[in-house]
């Protein structure tokens, strides 16, 4: 899992110094059409996506105390968060495709590849969530482990999308 982790984090740092170049060439255009997105949907969804690494870090450490019915609700909790995630950045992307805001401006087709890929990164991760729930419930098969490594792809994914709402919502 931390072979996939630190692979991950160095593919989307690729992607990020690649859009910072783009931006660096064309400050003005990138900076009116990042005006164009809502700031407040941004901060929502860090928020969110916070609140689900806090519950997957409390389901580890329900999981190392042997409270296993306390750790599958926790890791129901930040999954069910990973699925607001989901639905608000859909909301956000058909909104601004119905606003005629496409890839045909350069910001764009960042702002869609960037977070259209931790989109998949953040379903993946709720994959990995219930299979974790499953394993929980059985008692032959709770490993602390598994639970961890979860655990450590979840905070990766959380920490993709703070850079990434830096870079695309705040930045200026």
């Amino acid at each position: 899992m931390w072979v996939m982790v630190l692979g991950d984090m160095v593919i989307f740092g690729g992607y990020f110094v690649i859009y910072m170049i783009y931006r660096a060439m064309t400050p003005e255009a990138f900076l009116a059409a990042q005006q164009r997105l809502d700031i407040n949907i941004g901060v929502i969804n860090t928020v969110i996506l916070l609140t689900s690494s806090w519950f997957v870090a409390r389901s580890v450490l329900a999981t190392r105390s042997g409270r296993y019915d306390q750790a599958i609700r926790l890791t129901i909790a930040g999954g069910v968060c990973g699925a607001a995630f989901i639905v608000l950045k859909s909301y956000e992307w058909w909104n601004k495709i119905t606003q005629g805001y496409t890839n045909s401006e350069l910001f764009y087709s960042f702002y869609y590849v960037i977070t259209g890929i931790h989109l998949v990164h953040v379903a993946i991760g709720l994959v990995i969530l219930g299979v974790v729930v499953r394993e929980l419930r059985n008692p032959s098969r709770r490993r602390v482990w598994m639970v961890e490594s979860s655990a450590g792809y979840w905070h990766m994914v959380d920490l993709l999308w703070v850079v990434i709402f830096a870079l695309l919502y705040v930045m200026r």
